[in-house]
């Protein structure tokens, strides 16, 4: 996958606790405790130059992230199958994943966020997953995978084309999609444009908390082309 493989010394987390501040947020998944850390601010982050495109999204547990965490626990392991997940920001989707027994491959394109998913990698004793680099500009690997899941990378319409291309390059003959986004524009264009190519189902689902909802889509989809 721009499958590129760090080279540098094993990951450290005494170095990464020097490199970066940091909270924890407690998650539970299926009666399961999770600390995650995130950035304590994300001032550091953020390209003022760039605002808009270089804009520090991994940097926080988006609602709809969960969502596919729950999904992911609630899904029964499967050996046989592996799974990509982009976009993976801190980790949460993929570390949830692994943990209830998935085979499973966090993709992020960040160097921060990446450092961060390998930190909670560790701090919820996960060791069973890989974490990797992967530009969606730029897919260079051969791989191939039973299910690519997502969260929130329908955020911008000029990431539609890459993410067909990612779609058609690393999805198995009669692989499936998964991604749970909020409702947006986006959203409907992207639907709009991957029905040539994949056979969808859109679901709604709702994330309640003590004192609000708040309604997301789950896009399930499958190749026309098996």
């Amino acid at each position: 996958m721009s499958c590129k493989i760090d080279k540098k010394k094993e990951f450290n987390l005494d170095q990464f606790y020097r490199d970066y501040e940091t909270e924890q947020i407690p998650i539970v998944i299926n009666k399961k405790k999770f600390n995650f850390l995130i950035p304590k601010t994300i001032d550091r982050f953020i390209n003022k130059d760039n605002l808009f495109n270089e804009f520090p999204l991994w940097a926080k547990i988006w609602e709809a992230t969960s969502i596919m965490a729950a999904h992911m626990a609630d899904l029964p392991p499967e050996p046989s199958k592996i799974f990509l997940e982009i976009g993976a920001g801190i980790g949460v989707a993929g570390i949830v994943a692994a943990c209830f027994g998935h085979r499973i491959v966090i993709s992020e394109y960040n160097p921060d966020a990446l450092n961060f998913a390998k930190a909670n990698a560790l701090i919820n004793n996960c060791h069973n997953l890989k974490i990797k680099y992967l530009d969606w500009n730029k897919p260079l690997c051969n791989d191939s995978f039973d299910q690519i899941i997502g969260s929130e990378v329908i955020y911008k319409k000029r990431d539609i084309k890459n993410l067909l291309n990612l779609f058609n390059k690393y999805l198995k003959p009669g692989g499936e999609i998964l991604l749970a986004e909020g409702i947006r524009t986006t959203g409907l264009i992207f639907k709009e444009e991957m029905e040539r190519y994949f056979y969808i189902k859109v679901k709604k689902t709702t994330l309640r908390t003590n004192d609000s909802s708040k309604q997301f889509l789950l896009f399930q989809m499958k190749s026309r082309i098996s």
